[in-house]
């Protein structure tokens, strides 16, 4: 059973109704009409066509995910970044595959770039 916000002319008069979501705790919900989007680009980025152009982005080490020491740059700050190959490459990128050595422990930077974003995009636009 779920519970929901309903507005109504009473609502003014801070009148709410809550319901129960299944999750032990009250959510607001409002309803909203969908509006049909346009003429959108379709992406054409996926895992089997991947370059890795993020690859070659300097990726800052905020967090400690498990990253290991030899894939590890320090700077004359003591800030961490990714080590990155004479060629500009992630040291931690298979090569032959073009997939992450260290996936399960890539830095949060790695794991909040999302496939086929417009970051994604415009680095895939400006290697090719």
């Amino acid at each position: 059973m779920t519970w929901k916000w309903v507005y109504t002319k009473q609502t003014q008069k801070n009148a709410k109704k809550l319901a129960y979501d299944g999750a032990k705790r009250l959510q607001p919900r409002i309803s909203m009409t969908p509006i049909e989007a346009k003429n959108l680009p379709v992406s054409e980025v996926a895992c089997s066509n991947c370059q890795a152009c993020c690859c070659r982005l300097e990726v800052v080490i905020l967090t400690d995910t498990g990253v290991p020491e030899r894939y590890i740059e320090v700077d004359e700050w003591g800030g961490e970044t990714m080590r990155r190959l004479e060629d500009g490459w992630c040291s931690a990128l298979d090569r032959d595959t073009l997939m992450c050595s260290i996936y399960e422990n890539r830095p949060l930077i790695c794991r909040e770039f999302e496939m086929a974003s417009d970051e994604c995009l415009t680095e895939r636009a400006a290697s090719m």
